[in-house]
């Protein structure tokens, strides 16, 4: 107990350098940026920008990618409000009160309770992110090659269903990832497999490569796929950006269930903010003591949407951090972020000195919070102004920075082909409805499921019964048949929130820009 109080504090003492605290400023307000950016999200924010980390110490890296991962959740409610248009699809339920507050003249009061409720449910989430962590990395410290082998086979069933409205096309897209990992030298042999005579690719697919291409470059062609368009005009916010006491007293019961109900969901596989958002603002229906007020701008549901979201982030690092198992695509892009950096995701982040980067790195995700508080309180209205920009400006500058990322990876062309490789693949995947977020999951997870499969089988001589020699195995198991049928029960769930919210579009589709209602009477 007190090793762990010694390293919450130093932490801290490390995260509150010059370097660290610029670092935070610059990747949330990056991220706030990117998030109030209709047809942007999180996790394509995080993957463009995982090359700038590259020079970084692996602590800064990691609280860079933070910053953006969590300024992109809140800065999506930023074009929710002003223009009804969802800039990632966790703010989708916070368009529903949001923007009817905004016709109303009270632009500045739901953006300030937006902020004011994105703060607390990502620092609230921080709780788990401490206490919860540790005691899982030290359960993970007994695993031995078996138990690392159904680990991998638990994280390739949650990821059929991250993302994914078909468990079908989930698991048929992380088949196609696991294909693809087999590229490069066999992992105990040594042998070149499928390399078409690239030595680059003695290693295999480079995950940031992959990532940047699934996640970017195909968000790129799918945007100059439509015609390139000017975005609804954002409403000019008239009314002070803050809350007053009795506001604050109304809200901070819906924060605090809305809190739980996103730190469950971030731990849970296969959840994620959008589901969240419906979560978090149902409750606020439910619970309210104003429900009338409910469809024409509750300030309870912008609360209870913006809380849940944010409160996500620190759940759902949890499983990916000590157990290398990420739940959802953005912290399958920090997983390939810590990767660069040389570091294993699992138990071995909390011992030793590699335990001094992990303790930073949390440290940085609370301060994070503050920065957003801030940032978002500040600049608020010069980001209403960002969410116009035309994607006639966005695609060009997308394409830039994918090419030259790949490339500064290892400063070699043959990145920047499989990038652009994997920017097709992603663009005709998510034609066809399939998940991208698996095929990244099993490039990462598929490799440490054949080692702990061939070394299971060569140190008992070939006898399978290796595999279910202990405790951990079996809850391994039975948690690969619950990862097969979450996402039928996540669906469900999505479904069951958005049909009580008042909507029964999916939450990805829910607030496009076809749907925006704009009035000329109360917009300007």
């Amino acid at each position: 107990m007190l090793e762990t109080l010694g390293l919450m504090g130093a932490g801290f003492l490390h995260a509150l350098t010059p370097i660290n605290i610029l670092a935070m400023a610059a990747s949330t307000a990056i991220g706030i940026i990117i998030g109030c950016l209709p047809g942007l999200s999180a996790a394509m924010g995080v993957a463009l920008l995982l090359p700038m980390t590259f020079t970084m110490s692996a602590d800064t890296g990691l609280i860079v990618l933070g910053g953006i991962y969590c300024g992109a959740i809140f800065g999506g409610s930023i074009s929710a409000i002003l223009i009804h248009t969802p800039g990632t699809p966790a703010s989708a339920a916070t368009a529903i009160e949001g923007y009817q507050m905004t016709l109303k003249g009270q632009a500045g009061r739901a953006l300030a309770t937006a902020c004011y409720a994105s703060f607390w449910g990502g620092l609230l989430s921080c709780i788990s992110l401490y206490f919860f962590a540790p005691l899982l990395a030290q359960l993970a410290m007994q695993f031995k090659s078996p138990e690392y082998f159904w680990l991998s086979l638990f994280g390739l069933t949650i990821i059929a269903g991250v993302s994914s409205k078909s468990l079908l096309k989930g698991l048929m897209s992380g088949a196609l990832g696991l294909v693809l990992s087999t590229i490069g030298a066999d992992p105990l042999a040594g042998v070149p497999r499928f390399m078409f005579g690239q030595n680059s690719l003695y290693e295999g697919i480079n995950t940031t490569c992959a990532l940047i291409g699934l996640f970017s470059m195909s968000q790129a062609l799918i945007l100059a796929e439509t015609a390139i368009k000017q975005r609804a005009k954002a409403a000019k916010v008239k009314d002070k950006l803050m809350i007053g006491r009795e506001d604050i007293k109304r809200i901070t019961p819906t924060i605090l269930r809305s809190w739980i109900i996103g730190n469950v969901i971030g731990i849970l596989p296969g959840a994620g903010a959008s589901i969240a958002c419906f979560m978090g603002y149902n409750s606020a229906q439910q619970f309210s003591k104003h429900k009338e007020e409910f469809g024409h701008g509750a300030i309870e549901g912008v609360a209870g949407s913006e809380a849940a979201n944010n409160a996500v982030t620190g759940g759902s690092l949890i499983p990916m951090l000590t157990l290398g198992i990420p739940g959802e695509s953005v912290t399958a892009v920090l997983m390939g972020g810590l990767i660069i950096q040389g570091l294993t995701p699992g138990p071995d982040l909390f011992v030793g000195e590699t335990a001094k980067m992990t303790y930073t790195f949390f440290a940085g995700f609370v301060l994070i919070q503050f920065f957003m508080l801030a940032i978002g309180l500040i600049g608020c209205k010069g980001f209403a102004k960002i969410s116009r920009l035309s994607d006639a400006i966005l695609i060009p500058c997308i394409v830039v920075l994918c090419v030259v990322g790949s490339y500064a990876i290892r400063k070699n062309m043959i990145d920047v082909i499989v990038m652009m490789i994997f920017g097709g693949l992603g663009y005709f995947m998510r034609k066809f409805d399939l998940n991208t977020a698996a095929v990244v999951l099993a490039l990462i997870l598929g490799p440490i499921g054949e080692r702990g499969l061939r070394r299971s089988l060569l140190l008992s001589g070939g006898d399978i019964s290796i595999l279910f020699s202990s405790v951990i195995c079996w809850v391994l198991i039975a948690l690969c048949v619950f990862g097969i049928l979450s996402p039928i029960l996540m669906n469900k769930m999505e479904a069951r929130s958005i049909a009580k919210a008042g909507g029964d579009m999916d939450a990805d589709e829910m607030f496009t820009e076809d749907h925006v209602d704009y009035d000329s009477d109360h917009i300007e």
